[in-house]
């Protein structure tokens, strides 16, 4: 069943696209129509599309990986955070910052550079600064935050990406690209759908349009996320048991060996066996010597 349908799509807004002189070729499979020099989206198409990367975005969430939401402009980033916290999956809304994932190694020292600040606030040792040196690491503490701290909790690379405008966040979707990360992208018409390898054609810039698609995406991976606490909860009653089994099949083999010393005491000591009698030894029979020939 899909997971939306037409009239909330179109209420959305989502089947309005660019402008025609500002299309790109690629779109064509997905423009139904041009109107007042705006092409119209296929939202039949939409809809097909956006059920196969929810379905995909469900089976991440129930394996336990991570998508990351890149959505940088103005109109999107509100939304996108929120909806993506609410999930409990990391985001970007402020800035992309070059390497963040082919130099994810680096990224990873600005996050802790972050910790470390925090755990000197906590210890004390923050007060202890000079004032000028206080405000520069607070000045630093908060870009930092600014522009990573949605994704301070993503340890490693994520498995997916998910991109609102491609042509903005060009830079985010030639790094996943290059690391073979899936990219599950909103494609306007001006846009090129070639290095996405989950399209979702869609108005990539009203704001209830993006809505629209995250509600979709977002109660999918609650669904994933929901499996996958099931099957946890399944999960353990059967480890607890098998950790039990070794141990009651230990309890009794001993109470089999107690059993076996409390037999050996109680029965009667065996009568010894006689030996039997060693036959008399036959007399030796002297061979007599033969007569000597005359």
């Amino acid at each position: 069943m899909s997971r939306t349908n037409f009239q909330e799509l179109l209420d959305a807004g989502v089947h309005f696209g660019h402008l025609a002189r500002k299309w790109n070729p690629k779109m064509a499979p997905y423009i139904f129509d041009q109107k007042k020099g705006t092409h119209i989206i296929d939202l039949h198409k939409t809809i097909v599309k956006l059920d196969e990367a929810a379905e995909e975005m469900k089976v991440l969430a129930k394996s336990g990986r991570k998508i990351l939401f890149v959505a940088t402009k103005k109109q999107a980033k509100d939304i996108v955070s929120e909806k993506a916290a609410a999930v409990g999956m990391p985001s970007v809304t402020e800035r992309w910052a070059g390497g963040m994932l082919t130099n994810f190694p680096t990224i990873r020292k600005a996050i802790k550079k972050m910790s470390t600040i925090d755990k000197m606030k906590e210890d004390g040792t923050f007060e202890k600064l000079a004032k000028r040196e206080r405000l520069q690491v607070d000045r630093q503490r908060a870009k930092l935050e600014k522009n990573l701290g949605s994704i301070r909790d993503m340890s490693r690379l994520p498995s997916a990406i998910f991109v609102i405008d491609v042509q903005k966040e060009a830079n985010a979707v030639k790094e996943a690209n290059r690391l073979n990360i899936p990219v599950f992208a909103m494609v306007d018409t001006c846009c090129d759908p070639t290095p996405i390898d989950y399209v979702i054609p869609a108005n990539d810039d009203a704001a209830k349009s993006i809505e629209c698609i995250m509600n979709v995406l977002c109660a999918a991976i609650a669904e994933g996320l929901e499996e996958r606490k099931l099957e946890k909860d399944k999960e353990a009653p059967a480890e607890e048991e098998a950790a039990e089994a070794p141990k009651a099949a230990t309890r009794k083999l001993r109470a089999r060996k107690g059993a076996k010393a409390e037999e050996a005491a109680e029965a009667p000591a065996a009568e010894p066996v006689a030996e039997p009698a060693e036959a008399p030894a036959e007399p030796e029979v002297k061979a007599e010597p033969e007569a000597k020939a005359e």
